[in-house]
């Protein structure tokens, strides 16, 4: 019997939250997670709504695989949401946490 085990060791990644706010249109998730597909980013965690027609997304992602860097990611995804009519934003875990403690 074959047994398969996957065990993500969170010391070892490189999480950054990834935020996608604008007007809900076709796409958007697709063209998102394309994106993070060519670059070998895994997405660990994903949540997204719509309310009275806006879109909200937020991702945890393991960006330990990149090879462009951080800040060209961060760009790249600000401009995609430029192409698509979303504010995208890319932040390191730890200085997300940072921002938003009490």
């Amino acid at each position: 019997m074959c047994k398969f085990a996957f065990h993500y060791n969170i010391f070892e990644m490189n999480r950054s939250i990834i935020t996608v706010v604008g007007k809900d249109t076709v796409g958007i998730i697709a063209k998102v997670c394309s994106y993070l597909a060519e670059k070998n980013i895994n997405i660990l965690d994903i949540t997204q709504t719509i309310v009275q027609g806006y879109f909200n997304m937020m991702m945890i992602v393991d960006t330990g695989n990149i090879s462009e860097g951080f800040d060209m990611l961060a760009t790249d995804l600000e401009e995609l949401g430029n192409g698509i009519g979303v504010q995208i934003k890319c932040q390191r875990e730890e200085i997300f946490e940072k921002m938003h403690r009490i």
